[in-house]
């Protein structure tokens, strides 16, 4: 990818760039599309049943990123209204209805100057889908389980309410400043809990990390009635949170919960790199 400031350099960006992916792919196509300087990263989560039904369970704002890799999710987002909510959840599903689409999925999109720009569908269940089940009640895994068997959507739109606030935080098997993986065994587990704390997690002392796979080894997802008594329970919870024997990025997600820039809300894709520049 190349971004491209001036009609003066595009021709020259788009040889080098037809170049480059035939040597690496064996095909020169490219295609081009709109920069934002400062998107957010907006999502919206649907559920269909391939048989005219769909809805939508509104958004997350996925922006805290690193190298394009989510480190911390919310629903919903910061400073996107009802109106906003509604029309962008309209579009998808309708879009659902019209493809035939059956199951969960979540359609994802860069968001800025009150415009949504759309990236991609994600045609699963994503390792965010927790805190939409925290703030809507809606079990999604479930549902999508029924949908695979052929069930009717039992869900309306006008059933769909969302309450409170949930963040989520990826708990990685690396270091938290350098992030090099660790994997190795766990000597040690303690997960924590309380009012609105859940932990998505396959740990427990005695297990041993691999070197294989993603370095994903927990989910801490904080639910509260708004978003700076969810941050206050996420702070609280990564200090119960106890994983020794190797190292994780708590320390990470810490520092972020505590930052005034990510408190006010509304960050770009871009300030976790800058923070960790800084």
């Amino acid at each position: 990818m190349r971004v491209v400031h001036g009609e003066a350099h595009l021709a020259a960006a788009i040889v080098l760039t037809r170049s480059e992916a035939q040597a690496a792919f064996g095909d020169g196509t490219v295609y081009m599309e709109k920069y934002l300087e400062r998107p957010r990263h907006i999502e919206i989560q649907v559920l269909a049943d391939g048989q005219g039904q769909a809805i939508h369970l509104g958004e997350r704002d996925c922006s805290i990123q690193r190298r394009h890799q989510k480190v911390i999710e919310e629903a919903p987002a910061p400073g996107i209204t009802p109106e906003q909510r509604a029309r962008i959840g309209a579009v998808c599903v309708d879009a659902c209805v019209r493809i035939g689409y059956r199951g969960a999925g979540t359609f994802e999109f860069l968001y800025q100057d009150g415009e949504f720009y759309f990236i991609e569908m994600n045609t699963r269940v994503q390792v965010e889908h927790p805190v939409t089940e925290m703030v809507t009640g809606v079990d999604i895994v479930a549902q999508q389980i029924l949908i695979a068997s052929g069930v009717p959507l039992g869900l309306r739109q006008e059933d769909i309410r969302l309450r409170g606030h949930a963040i989520e935080c990826r708990i990685n098997a690396e270091h938290a400043r350098t992030f090099v993986p660790s994997p190795g065994r766990v000597t040690h587990y303690h997960a924590p809990g309380g009012p609105g704390i859940r932990m998505d997690s396959h740990l427990y002392s005695g297990y041993e990390v691999p070197p294989h796979y993603d370095s994903l080894i927990g989910k801490l997802i904080a639910h509260a009635d708004d978003r700076d008594k969810a941050l206050a329970r996420m702070d609280t919870a990564l200090d119960e949170l106890v994983v020794e024997g190797i190292e994780t990025n708590a320390a990470l997600h810490k520092d972020l919960v505590q930052d005034a820039g990510f408190q006010r809300g509304a960050v770009s894709i871009h300030y976790l790199e800058k923070k960790l520049q800084g």
